[in-house]
């Protein structure tokens, strides 16, 4: 199953809530700024990615985004300053 590219941002109300959002996403995504990472998923990991975060939100004080891009708009990505864009995952071996 093929991998697409996404980009999650946050707005968290609570300390709390926010480091284990945070915690959540660094475990399979790139930071990119304090409230933005970056990832490939496949649809599988991307629904089990949002139902661990979707047990920590809180929908009435939360706000989480997720924003599909596709290769063409993600070869029209512009970085400005420090970092980088995240690099398509290679060829993993097991």
């Amino acid at each position: 199953m093929e991998r697409a590219f996404y980009v999650l941002a946050y707005d968290i109300a609570n300390d709390k809530r926010r480091a284990r959002i945070a915690k959540l996403c660094e475990a399979v995504g790139e930071r990119v700024q304090a409230s933005v990472f970056e990832g490939y998923f496949t649809p599988p990991e991307l629904e089990k990615l949002l139902k661990k975060l979707g047990r920590v939100l809180k929908v009435e004080e939360d706000s989480l985004r997720v924003y599909a891009l596709c290769s063409a708009c993600r070869q029209r990505l512009v970085v400005r300053g420090r970092g980088k864009p995240t690099p398509a995952p290679g060829v993993v071996i097991v």
